[in-house]
């Protein structure tokens, strides 16, 4: 899949779209479903990954099945970074 950066809506000089990259990659990413039907075509989730250099990050974005479209990123919250955790465990 193809992650698509331009004209975001956040600053990319506090995550780097390397970060974006590998936290879409991450093995153990979890991907949420939002509840909203789109009428064009699209659907769109909110992710939990990490990084190689262990950066936890939440992010939204749309995709179409080939393209990825972050929507916003930052860091992820105490509570999503246990929950990240709890199911990084599950694996182990």
């Amino acid at each position: 899949m193809e992650l698509d950066l331009i004209d975001v809506h956040f600053d990319l000089r506090n995550i780097k779209p390397k970060e974006l990259e590998e936290a879409f990659e991450d093995p153990f990413l979890i991907r949420f479903l939002p509840d909203t039907d789109r009428t064009d075509g699209s659907s769109r989730y909110y992710g939990l990954g990490r990084t190689i250099a262990d950066r936890y990050l939440f992010f939204a974005f749309r995709t179409d099945g080939k393209n990825a479209r972050v929507i916003a990123a930052r860091e992820m919250a105490e509570a999503e970074r246990k929950f990240y955790d709890r199911k990084y465990a599950e694996f182990g």
